[in-house]
């Protein structure tokens, strides 16, 4: 349900046996609420003056008088505050009456006003009401009985203008933390993305060096408790230094590029891809051997980049670590990968002269 469609008695969960409660709290009677209605006829034609005295002492404080601001305003606030006084001697203490109270409060509290400042006022318009009384009802034992209902009135309205100005502060608070919270997720997705992107070369997509070893050394920790295999294959581009020399950097790139979506597109999901540096590559192969490597991964890879518009060799050596052979560090896995890499490239090298 909208807001627009609830009272403020509604929102703030205020039932009828609630206020009839606090009546009873505050030893407000239906005879006693009933006599202030035979007074307001009397205290009526003095009820301009005192609305006109509260508010130039009102305007005499800095602080209200900024928030009135203009003599407009001024003039509606007369008219709210006869109401008031008004509505304090109708009888009538109903949803209505308890409603109108609560938006006094909300209102208030919506234009900056202070609590103090508000307490302050209705202490002083009270003392108007108490001297009209005084004034104008002649019984005084009527008087008495009067000032005395309306001050338990007024404690009536004040805990509820009080329970608005908490409501309210609540409100903006309950508001404030979903904004801090929307902000912090945002922040920590904001983070992960900046924390994945920091891990991934720019040029390929690939992971870069910086989360080799963590991630290689995760690997070997959970391929040590199962008890499986994990291969490196390291992979460097043939004459590469010729290309870019023959064809320009622009070219040279766009060969990274292709063995690095070849290298995507052949990987399984729990395979890793790096760019090694330059015109290197790295894949970890989890629960993988070297012989399955060298029947399924390699041939495929070799396949896709002799397809090219201008065909890519590649120099690949192979390490597997694994409950026989041992499992290596990530650095002399790596390492051990590596050296078989160079041993292909030299024959390579030598078949060329």
């Amino acid at each position: 349900m909208k807001l627009t469609d609830q009272t403020l008695m509604q929102q703030m969960q205020i039932s009828l046996p609630d206020i009839q409660r606090r009546k009873q709290l505050l030893g407000l009677t239906e005879e006693a609420l009933a006599a202030l209605a035979t007074v307001r006829e009397l205290i009526e034609p003095g009820l301009q003056d005192t609305v006109a005295e509260f508010y130039d002492y009102q305007t005499s404080v800095p602080e209200i008088n900024n928030l009135i601001g203009d003599v407009d305003t001024l003039k509606r606030l007369k008219v709210a505050q006869h109401q008031y006084i008004l509505d304090l001697f109708s009888g009538c203490y109903d949803s209505v009456y308890v409603n109108n109270r609560l938006r006094i409060g909300l209102v208030h509290k919506r234009i900056g006003v202070e609590p103090r400042l508000y307490l302050a006022a209705l202490h002083q318009i009270k003392l108007g009401i108490f001297k009209l009384v005084e004034q104008y009802v002649t019984d005084a034992a009527l008087a008495r009985q009067v000032q005395d209902t309306l001050e338990k009135l007024y404690t009536f309205d004040i805990t509820l203008v009080v329970e608005t100005y908490i409501w309210s502060l609540v409100k903006e608070v309950n508001s404030s933390h979903h904004k801090l919270q929307e902000y912090a997720m945002a922040l920590g997705v904001h983070a992960q993305e900046m924390e994945t992107l920091s891990r991934l070369d720019p040029l390929t997509g690939l992971y870069n060096v910086r989360s080799l070893t963590s991630m290689l050394n995760e690997l070997l920790y959970r391929a040590r408790q199962q008890h499986a295999p994990v291969t490196v294959v390291f992979i460097d581009i043939n004459d590469f230094k010729l290309l870019n020399d023959q064809y320009g950097h622009v070219y040279g790139d766009q060969v990274i590029q292709a063995v690095a979506s070849t290298l995507k597109q052949i990987a399984r999901d729990e395979d890793y891809c790096f760019r090694y540096g330059g015109d290197e590559f790295l894949v970890v192969l989890p629960n993988c051997t070297e012989a399955d490597a060298l029947q399924s991964f390699i041939p495929r890879v070799e396949q896709t980049l002799s397809q090219l518009t201008m065909p890519v060799s590649l120099s690949i050596g192979i390490h597997q670590a694994d409950a026989n052979s041992g499992y290596l560090d990530s650095a002399s896995l790596i390492r051990c990968a590596d050296d078989k890499m160079y041993a292909v490239k030299k024959q390579y090298k030598m078949k060329g002269k």
